[in-house]
């Protein structure tokens, strides 16, 4: 059984809201629980939120809400690993699931064949962790690279070190990740010697931090369908 896990808290420092606000028309959160749904993946896809009004929304959209998340697990130094062992937990002895998705609610690029395909990639490599990555489209500071989509090495530039040695540098794209319940449990982060990504194009990809950002998100978002 696979299920889902959305993290969305009420507080963020930038953007008011910033998980319920209006994206083109539709809350944001709607997108990553839409795409969750059509993939067809999950037996389940659960929100954990320390908030009623997200808690409601997500619920007229499909997703369930079996807990509210206490607000001790909704500040800004609380890891998502901590919040999804925290709903595994919560739930785990109502349900029974082997894997987990942990799709971020501000995630509207990702559609259900991106999920499907991420699927087909975890279950080779139910060992560890699958994380969304996309490749810098500027020089880096950090970042990591990957050979046959695994990772292979972490990288700090410098004025020592040449990146451009490195074919691709990819860094975190904040999407989504899979792991095993287990895997969840044990890891700190999703970063181990065996984690796989799969790969977003740029243009599939876009940080949401400020006002700004939303902006260029909705431009994008509409550049794509657009293009559909």
């Amino acid at each position: 059984m696979q299920i889902a896990i959305i993290p969305a808290r009420f507080n963020s420092k930038r953007i008011k809201k910033k998980n319920i606000k209006f994206f083109l028309k539709k809350p944001i959160i709607y997108y990553p629980i839409k795409e969750a749904l059509k993939s067809k993946l999950f037996d389940k896809v659960f929100v954990s939120t320390d908030s009623k009004d997200i808690a409601k929304i997500s619920k007229k959209l499909g997703a369930e809400i079996p807990f509210i998340r206490e607000r001790k697990l909704s500040g800004d130094k609380v890891t998502t690993v901590e919040v999804v062992k925290d709903a595994i937990k919560k739930i785990e002895n109502n349900y029974e699931f082997t894997s987990i998705c942990c799709i971020y609610p501000t995630s509207c690029f990702v559609t259900a064949k991106d999920l499907i395909q991420s699927f087909n990639l975890f279950k080779k490599n139910k060992k560890s962790f699958i994380i969304s990555a996309t490749e810098y489209s500027h020089p880096p500071q950090r970042g990591f690279f990957f050979k046959d989509k695994l990772l292979r090495k972490f990288i700090k530039n410098n004025s020592k070190k040449n990146t451009q040695n490195y074919d691709q540098i990819y860094h975190d794209a904040g999407q989504f990740y899979w792991g095993s319940k287990t895997k969840w449990l044990k890891c700190k982060n999703f970063f181990e010697k065996k984690t796989k990504a799969y790969i977003f194009s740029n243009n599939n990809v876009q940080d949401i931090d400020t006002i700004n950002d939303w902006k260029i998100a909705e431009l994008k978002f509409k550049d794509l369908n657009e293009k559909k």
